[in-house]
């Protein structure tokens, strides 16, 4: 994957994508559980399990029907993250998740703004789009 402008990212719920989608981010992460016993001079671990959590900021748009209105807490979604597009050859994350919490914020100086936090259930796939 080339280094690339996150300009043309997407969010897609199953084929929908998610409408007013500013940012989104993914974190993939391993369980480690401490094996240090007093006396040792360095710590050290077992490795656990991986999982994956994130996010989607987007405009808030309560007419996304297939979108954002789909993101409701305790969903479990299909969710497709694409950094540059959905166009065929380009990379994309994919995965099942839950969401876990979605925070609206509103400002007098800006648009409503709501945020969809997700927990991976399973594994987060790298995958190509196809033609």
């Amino acid at each position: 994957m080339a280094v690339h402008h996150g300009k043309n990212g997407k969010v897609k719920i199953g084929a929908n994508a998610v409408a007013a989608v500013q940012k989104w981010s993914i974190n993939q992460n391993v369980e480690v559980a401490d094996t240090t016993v007093m006396g040792d001079a360095w710590q050290t671990h077992l490795v656990g399990i991986p999982g994956w959590s994130g996010s989607v900021e987007a405009l808030y748009d309560p007419a996304d029907a297939t979108g954002q209105v789909a993101l409701v807490v305790g969903a479990s979604v299909s969710l497709g993250l694409y950094s540059d597009g959905d166009v065929a050859t380009k990379k994309y994350f994919n995965g099942t998740a839950t969401v876990t919490s979605v925070p609206v914020e509103t400002d007098m100086k800006g648009p409503v703004k709501i945020t969809f936090n997700f927990q991976g259930n399973g594994a987060l796939d790298i995958d190509t789009v196809s033609a």
